[in-house]
């Protein structure tokens, strides 16, 4: 079998499990469930009008591209400058910009954790920190059940038990959780799992590294995120805020002390040896938290709520058989909805073909068993658009009841 063979094999074989995945482009016509531009930033003009007042006024000589990575020629005052602006808006001692979310949990996962240290992760961390921890050097790696501070204690107090180190203080144990999952749109019980680590490690050798993806511009004052709204900044050891989603920007930056943001320019392979984010991408950036610090968005925080009250509503009033497989998973205040059915693709597609971007989320990206549609709100919606979203959702339960009551 040649190698072109194999891959071929590869991916049939993933087609028979439907779990083939593809790119695809949203008609212009369609209406956005689907993407994670939850402020609607990516389509406002307030924001395209600042982002380029900020490439316009620059100099005619200054130069767009980075021209290399950040330690070697890809540096500038304008970086420096930004990641400080940026700490002081997250209330952090020191930031570090990343090209994106993924290679700053690569950088930090792999390169934070020392020999033998203990790394215990939330069982639906992303794909990025598992990379990362499967790059890092530390000891052990533990998941625990998806935001259980019970399952955090238990295995907590099992591995310090049988770890005299962790006990003593002498090694480090790495708590990786989300602020808010992709998924489920679901919130951590942070201030819970802080309770934890302080009881069971009075040494203080617990570091919460938090990703804060979903929650950035969305949550907490001015989009500041979870942890801010919930006031423990100053005792998440590592926060990563990622732009590519509310903010309408491209990139990440990791939160942390300067002791830890030196460590990461050394260490962090994913920081070191790429090509620096180029002029264009940070005024982007810029852009986004100039008007996430004026107070600019908490207005479209306010009208996201607002449609996720109304799209709570209407899916409430949906007439659901007992006999079709149909659940609604949803945070209260979170955009992200999880409709839970056994034939997503069927339910993804009737939507699609009435003019709704929803998504079916499968296997391997979640667990068998955890199928569903993801549903995400954003502060151009309208209830119209809502409203017809749903009453699609209600004639594919009908039609599928009848062809339920047919076979």
């Amino acid at each position: 079998m040649t190698l072109i063979d194999s891959l071929t094999s590869a991916l049939a074989r993933r087609e028979a499990k439907s779990s083939r995945r593809r790119l695809t482009v949203l008609p212009q016509t369609a209406v956005d469930f689907s993407s994670n531009d939850f402020l609607s930033l990516s389509t406002s003009s307030a924001y395209r009008d600042r982002f380029l007042s900020h490439l316009n006024n620059t100099p005619e000589s200054f130069p767009f591209a980075s021209g290399g990575s950040r330690l070697l020629d890809g540096n500038s005052a304008y970086a420096e400058e930004l990641e400080r602006f940026v700490a002081t808006f997250h209330k952090a001692p020191t930031a570090l910009l990343f090209n994106s979310g993924f290679d700053a949990n690569v950088g930090v996962l792999s390169s934070i954790p020392q020999p033998g240290d203990l790394i215990l992760y939330d069982e639906l961390i992303h794909a990025s920190i598992h990379e990362g921890m499967r790059l890092s050097r530390a000891g052990r790696r533990k998941m625990f059940a998806h935001s259980s501070s019970a399952a955090l204690r238990d295995v907590l107090k099992a591995e310090i038990e049988a770890d005299h180190g962790i006990q003593r203080g002498t090694r480090n144990v790495f708590i990786v959780i989300e602020s808010i999952y992709s998924m489920d749109g679901d919130v951590a019980p942070v201030k819970d799992f802080i309770q934890v680590v302080d009881e069971l490690l009075p040494r203080g050798n617990g570091y919460f590294i938090v990703d804060e993806a979903h929650a950035t511009g969305v949550f907490g004052p001015q989009g500041a995120g979870v942890v801010q709204q919930l006031g423990v900044q100053d005792r998440m050891f590592i926060r990563v805020h990622t732009f590519g989603k509310a903010l309408a920007s491209h990139g990440a930056i990791v939160l942390c002390g300067p002791e830890t943001r030196d460590y990461l320019i050394n260490y962090a392979r994913s920081l070191i040896y790429t090509t620096a984010l180029g002029f264009p991408f940070l005024a982007s950036i810029r852009t986004a938290y100039e008007l996430l610090s004026s107070g600019q968005t908490e207005s479209l925080q306010g009208r996201v709520q607002q449609l996720i009250r109304h799209l709570r509503q209407r899916l409430d009033s949906l007439r659901v058989s007992p006999s079709v497989m149909f659940e609604i998973d949803h945070f209260p205040t979170s955009p992200i909805v999880s409709l839970r059915t056994s034939q997503p693709r069927q339910l993804a597609s009737a939507c699609q073909q009435d003019g709704y971007v929803v998504r079916a989320i499968m296997p391997p990206t979640i667990p068998a068993g955890k199928e569903r549609v993801r549903v995400c709100l954003h502060a151009g919606n309208t209830e119209e658009q809502i409203d017809g979203l749903v009453r699609t959702i209600q004639v594919w339960l009908d039609n599928h009841l009848q062809n339920n009551a047919k076979l």
